[in-house]
């Protein structure tokens, strides 16, 4: 069941491959140690909205300049016009083989001040503005098949949305916010990229031999897990989407319910993690002594590598999972800053040498899919720029992930995102998705972190 929200009908035109505008190098890519772990074989997905503009490009169908675009950016960006393949050890490398991207242009029936109040994920009839995925040859979505999409859908009012699916194997999300950047130069005039893009998935790989120096509760679960996990056996349609939204005035009083040496020592991003696997876990209503997580992202970019660092235009996968755990009633019983201190634990925790060991051991034990069992999974994407792709066709008036969280519909993971509320107030999304059961109690928990605090927690 969807949170409510305008519905709308979207006309879409047949789906064609655009290639590389120019001749490209045929050649096979292995992809690093971090790309092809299972749990990345799936397409991340955004929406980018934009109002009709009297700039340079008035009149210009926003269609056909993204398609133009699109074919430029491919020169240099040519693994995405090309093909996954899997080899031994289910390793995966593309294969530059120039078919292309697959690329739609679409009509809606809706203007964009219908969808004030409504830009934040999970975005409105958001399946209706991205591509359908197409199968391969031999029935999966991810080998053999299209490595990205596009759909141009043009607004009433003379605005238009621009939908992406990229199959995650292939860029994170500041890979992902690189190439939208140079698709948006191109789109403007501009003759190639600001930035090159990099392959040198290499500098992300296995040492030979392994080895594995840390504990990885992020990839190590069990079948008694999963069972005893309370979205194991939810259907689709008894899960419920709502987006959550912290201004300034919700994240002071998060603060507020801190001792004083975590108040101002601690970023949006772990309060507001914080927050919500407290009160997650206790409108999920697990067992007292049941082990529950909080997983996330840690990006390498910018650290310090005992290998070669990453350079300037590298746009493949560059992160690590680091966990947090904790007894459910614990966590629920302890003030909220027993819950940030363990965040804030695990965050520290992902260092250089971490994220090596995690790349040994992924390549160890077969890829694994990282584990969701009692474990929520989150995502900052706040700084990642979405906001930012200029096409020069008009002002952008949001930017971000379409779903609020891919597999949200297990209600596992989210992505934390900025958005205006429907007042025109700035702030942070996240659009948690749980089982009609629990979501109330979920809200009052959130109500609850959100409002000052009568007392001192800490006295």
């Amino acid at each position: 069941m969807e949170s409510s929200s305008p519905v709308f009908a979207v006309r879409r035109g047949e789906l064609e491959l655009v290639a590389p505008a120019e001749p490209t190098p045929r050649e096979l890519k292995p992809l690093s140690d971090v790309d092809d772990q299972e749990g990345l074989r799936f397409y991340s997905s955004g929406i980018h909205v934009y109002r009709s503009s009297n700039g340079a490009k008035d009149g210009e169908d926003p269609a056909t300049v993204i398609r133009d675009a699109l074919a430029k950016a491919l020169v240099f960006y040519y693994t995405l016009a090309g093909r996954l393949r899997e080899g031994a050890g289910r390793k995966l490398a593309v294969e530059c083989t120039a078919e292309g991207a697959v690329f739609a242009e679409a009509d809606a029936d809706v203007r964009l001040d219908d969808l004030e109040g409504a830009l934040c994920p999970p975005f409105p009839c958001h399946e209706e503005l991205l591509c359908p995925l197409q199968q391969g040859s031999t029935g999966s979505y991810i080998v053999d098949c299209p490595l990205l999409y596009i759909q141009v859908t043009r607004l009433k009012c003379g605005g238009f949305i621009f939908g992406l699916r990229i199959n995650h194997t292939i860029a994170d999300a500041p890979g992902v916010m690189q190439f939208l950047k140079a698709l948006g130069e191109l789109a403007r005039g501009a003759a190639a990229p600001s930035v090159r893009p990099v392959w040198a998935r290499d500098l992300l790989t296995a040492r030979s031999p392994p080895c594995i120096t840390h504990d990885h509760p992020e990839y190590e679960f069990s079948t008694e897990e999963i069972a005893k996990d309370k979205l194991t056996s939810v259907l689709p349609k008894d899960m419920v989407r709502r987006p959550i939204f912290f201004g300034p005035k919700e994240i002071s009083a998060l603060r507020n319910h801190l001792p004083a040496h975590l108040r101002m020592s601690s970023s949006r991003f772990e309060l507001i993690t914080a927050a919500i696997w407290r009160s997650r876990t206790a409108a999920l209503a697990y067992g007292p002594e049941d082990e529950v997580r909080v997983q996330f992202i840690v990006n390498a970019r910018g650290r310090k590598r005992s290998q070669a660092p990453l350079p300037p235009g590298f746009y493949g996968n560059a992160f690590a999972f680091t966990v947090a755990s904790s007894a459910a009633a614990k966590l629920c019983e302890q003030p909220l800053g027993y819950a940030l201190e363990l965040v804030k634990k695990a965050k520290a925790k992902a260092t250089d040498e971490f994220m090596q060991s995690a790349v040994d051991y992924l390549v160890s034990n077969g890829r694994p899919h990282f584990a969701v069992a009692k474990t929520y999974i989150v995502s900052d994407v706040t700084r990642a720029g979405f906001e930012d792709v200029d096409f020069g066709l008009g002002e952008g008036v949001y930017g971000g992930p379409a779903k609020g969280g891919e597999g949200e519909i297990l209600g596992v993971a989210n992505y934390i995102t900025r958005a205006k509320n429907g007042k025109g107030e700035e702030g942070i999304f996240v659009a948690v998705c749980l089982p009609s059961y629990a979501m109330e109690r979920f809200q009052m928990e959130i109500d609850t972190l959100t409002h000052e605090p009568v007392f001192d927690p800490y006295v």
